[in-house]
Formats: C-alpha cells, structure tokens, sequence
C-alpha cells in the first residue's frame, strides 16, 4: 500500500474518530463520569494520605486528556467549519443578488476583512435611511440600489 492511500486512510480514520469523540464528550454523561472521577479521586486523598503520588495521578491524567482532545477537538472544529463555509459559499453562488466576491472570504487577510467590514458599516448606515426592513445588496450593487431606491421615492410621489 502506499504512502499516499495509508495518509488517506488515516486522515478518514481520524475524522470520523474525532467526529465520535467530539460528540461522546460533549454529551452531559461524559461531564457527569468526568465529575465523578473527580470525586472519586477527592475521596481517596486520606487514603492516600494527599500524597505527591496521588497528586501526581489527577495532574497527569488530566493533562493528558487536555493534550490529545485539543487535537480532536481541533480536528472537528476544522472538519465543521469547513462544512459551514461551502453552504455559505453555495447560497452566495446561488443567489443572483449576492456578489460573488464574498465566496472564500475566509482567504482574505485580516486589512481586507477590515475594509470590507468597514463597507457593510456604511451599508448598514444606509439602510437605515430605508424604511423597508428587508432591503439588503451586494457589495458591487450597494449604492447604486440605495440612489435608485431614493430616486424612484422621490419621483413617483403625486
């Protein structure tokens, strides 16, 4: 077998692993078992007499858990938001209004994401001037719709 298919066997593998934890723990049974190993542990400490050891097991265990789920918890985050951005980037692409500049935003960097964010203040500011609620635009469209929209107010009122 070879590298590639073993890479891309384990990356499946990992995956749906993550996926399956990620559920499991963030269920309230796992909270409940982790708070009772907790307890567990806290009662067992004048057995043990608060020894360093007995110290040592909580620290360790705890430490360990935390490394290995930062990295399935990364995992499906990744897995999750990259889910999330290809539905958004369907809809931007299946609507005939949005403007298809808004698909792999995500690519952007964070100037750019400053001074579009600093355009949809001014969208929003004048929307405000609106009185439809649900009137919105592109970015390629936004103040020629809001200058028409004004323009026909003003022309077609008697």
């Amino acid at each position: 077998m070879s590298a590639t298919k073993k890479s891309k066997g384990f990356q499946a593998f990992f995956s749906r692993f993550s996926s399956r934890v990620t559920q499991i723990t963030g269920r309230p049974a796992a909270f409940l078992s982790a708070l009772a190993i907790i307890i567990v542990w806290a009662v067992t400490g004048p057995l043990f007499g608060f020894s360093d050891t007995w110290q040592l097991v909580i620290n360790t265990g705890t430490t360990i858990i935390t490394f290995l789920m930062v990295f399935v918890i990364q995992q499906s985050q990744n897995k999750d938001t990259m889910a999330l951005q290809l539905k958004l980037n369907e809809l931007i692409a299946s609507n005939k209004n949005a403007s298809n500049r808004l698909i792999d935003i995500e690519d952007l960097t964070e100037e750019e994401l400053q001074a579009l964010k600093k355009f949809y203040i001014r969208l929003s500011r004048l929307a405000e001037k609106e009185n439809e609620v649900f009137s919105s635009h592109s970015i390629d469209e936004a103040q020629i719709n809001h200058n028409t929209k004004r323009h026909q107010r003003t022309h077609s009122k008697p």
